[in-house]
C-alpha cells in the first residue's frame, strides 16, 4: 500500500490500456485515406466500399481511444502533482498545442467524414479524411514532444528560487533529437498495426468465401501496408537504440542484461538474470553483434551496467540507478522478437495475395487471423523498455520518481482509483473490442450503407 507504487502502477495500466487504441488510430485513419483517394482517383465503387467497411473499424477504435485518454491528463494533477509542479510550464505547452490544434481538428473532420458521404463532392469529401489523418498524427507528435523531454530534456532552464524547469527554448523543445527518432519510430508502427488488423479480418473473411474479391483487395493493400509498417518501424528502431546508447547508456545496458564492460560485446539471446548478484546464470550469446548495433562495427565498446552505475553516482549523487534489468532484457527481445514475425508474415501476405495464391494456403490465412496480436505486443513492450528503462528518473537527469508523486494523497485513494480504473478500461476495451469483431466480420453491403 506504498502510494508511489500504486501510482507508478495505476499510471502504467491506464497508459497500456490506452495505447491499444492510439496506433491503430494513427495507421488505420492513413489506410483508410487512401483507400477513399484511390475511389476518387478510378472512380471503383469497391475503393469507396473499402473505405467505408474499414472506416467503421477506425471509428470505433478512434471512440474508446478518446475515452481512455482522457483519465492520463487528471493523473499528472491528482498522482503526480510534484511532478507537475516541477516541470507543468514546459509539459503544459505541448499538451495544449495537441488538444487546441490537433485534437480538435481531427474532431471537427472526422464529423463532416461520417456524415458528409452525399452532402460534399468526392474531393472535398476525401479531404475531410486527410485532415482526420493528419490531425491524429500531429495529435500523436505533440504528445511525444512532452513525453521527448522526459527522454531527454532540451529547452529548459531551472529557476534558481523555485527549482522549477522553465522553458528558454521552444524550438528546441520541438526539435528534441529524441522525439525526431520517437514520432517516426510510432507512425510506423502504427501503420503496421493496421495494416495487420485489416489482414485479420480479411483472412477471416477469405476462409469463409465472403466477398472474396472485396477482401482479397484488402488483403493485399495491408500486407503491403503491413510490410513497409514493419521495416520502417526495425529500421528506425534501430538508429533510436543507437542515439539510446549515447544518451541513455543504462537503459540499453539493461535492455540487454550487460553487467560489465565488453569489447566487443555480444548479442544475449538468452539468459537468466540475477539481479540481486548482478549477473546471469545463463546467458546464450552471439559475440560481436551488440557492438555493431551500437555503433554499426564489430569492435565497439559497449560500457556494462557496473560501470555506468559508478558514473551515475558520480553524476547524481548516491542512489538507485540499476533500471528493473529483467523486465527490461525481456520487453526488448519480445519488441524485437514481434517485429521480426511481423516483417515475415507481411512478406509472405504480399507474395501469397498475388495471382490469388492464398486461396490454397489455409494455414497462413488462419496463422494471419491471430498475427495481429503481434504488433500490439511489440507496441506494448516497447512502451515499458520507454518508461521503466530510464529509472529512477521521470524527467531524466532533473527529477526523480520518488520525488514527482503527490505527497499528501493517501494509499487507499490511490489503490481504489487503481482498482476502479482497471475495471473501466477492462470494460472499454472488451467492448471495443466486441464492436470491432462485430463490424469486421460483418456483411459488407450492410456495413457501408450504415453511414
Amino acid at each position: 500500500m506504498n502510494p508511489l507504487s500504486l501510482a507508478r502502477w495505476q499510471f502504467a495500466i491506464t497508459t497500456i490500456f490506452h495505447f491499444f487504441f492510439v496506433p491503430l488510430t494513427l495507421g488505420l485513419s492513413i489506410f483508410v485515406a487512401i483507400l477513399e483517394t484511390k475511389y476518387v482517383r478510378t472512380g471503383d465503387e469497391m475503393y469507396k466500399k473499402m473505405a467505408k467497411f474499414w472506416g467503421k473499424i477506425f471509428l470505433i477504435n478512434f471512440a474508446i481511444g478518446v475515452v481512455s485518454g482522457i483519465v492520463q491528463e487528471f493523473q499528472f494533477g491528482l498522482n503526480w502533482s510534484e511532478y507537475s509542479r516541477f516541470m507543468g510550464d514546459i509539459f503544459g505547452a505541448p499538451l495544449a498545442i495537441e488538444a487546441l490544434l490537433a485534437f480538435y481538428m481531427e474532431s471537427t473532420f472526422i464529423g463532416l467524414w461520417i456524415f458528409g458521404w452525399d452532402k460534399l463532392s468526392k474531393k472535398m469529401h476525401l479531404a475531410t479524411i486527410w485532415l482526420v489523418a493528419i490531425g491524429s498524427n500531429i495529435s500523436a507528435l505533440w504528445i511525444l514532444i512532452a513525453n521527448s523531454f522526459m527522454q531527454h530534456p532540451e529547452g529548459y532552464a531551472i529557476d534558481p528560487e523555485t527549482g522549477r524547469a522553465l522553458m528558454s527554448n521552444f524550438g528546441a523543445l520541438v526539435f528534441n533529437p529524441n522525439v525526431l527518432l520517437q514520432f517516426p519510430h510510432v507512425l510506423t508502427a502504427g501503420i503496421s498495426l493496421a495494416g495487420f488488423v485489416v489482414m485479420a479480418f480479411s483472412a477471416w473473411h477469405l476462409l469463409r468465401k465472403h466477398d472474396v474479391t472485396f477482401f482479397r483487395s484488402s488483403f493485399r493493400m495491408a500486407a503491403i501496408y503491413a510490410l513497409i509498417g514493419s521495416v520502417l518501424v526495425a529500421t528506425i528502431g534501430h538508429f533510436q537504440g543507437q542515439f539510446l546508447v549515447k544518451h541513455q547508456p543504462l537503459k540499453m545496458a539493461a535492455a540487454e542484461a550487460l553487467w560489465k564492460t565488453e569489447q566487443p560485446a555480444p548479442f544475449s539471446i538468452f539468459a537468466i538474470i540475477d539481479e540481486e548478484n548482478r549477473t546471469n546464470r545463463v546467458n546464450i550469446e552471439i559475440p560481436s553483434i551488440l557492438s555493431f548495433l551500437s555503433y554499426n562495427n564489430f569492435t565497439g565498446k559497449v560500457e556494462g551496467i557496473n560501470d555506468l552505475v559508478v558514473q551515475a553516482e558520480s553524476k547524481y549523487g548516491p542512489g538507485d540507478y540499476i533500471p528493473p534489468v529483467a523486465l527490461n532484457y525481456w520487453s526488448f527481445r519480445t519488441m524485437v522478437g514481434a517485429g521480426a514475425l511481423m516483417i515475415v508474415i507481411a512478406l509472405l501476405g504480399v507474395l501469397w495475395s498475388k495471382d490469388q495464391k492464398l486461396d490454397d494456403k489455409t494455414w497462413f490465412l488462419k496463422a494471419t487471423m491471430f498475427s495481429a496480436i503481434l504488433p500490439y505486443l511489440a507496441a506494448t513492450t516497447g512502451w515499458i523498455l520507454a518508461e521503466t528503462g530510464r529509472w529512477p528518473w521521470i524527467v531524466f537527469g532533473l527529477q526523480k520518481v520518488e520525488a514527482a508523486v503527490s505527497p499528501n494523497v493517501p494509499a487507499w485513494n490511490v489503490a481504489f482509483s487503481l482498482v476502479l480504473m482497471a475495471v473501466i478500461y477492462t470494460v472499454f476495451t472488451v467492448v471495443a473490442y466486441k464492436l470491432a469483431v462485430k463490424y469486421g466480420t460483418g456483411d459488407v453491403a450492410i456495413k457501408t450503407e450504415e453511414y
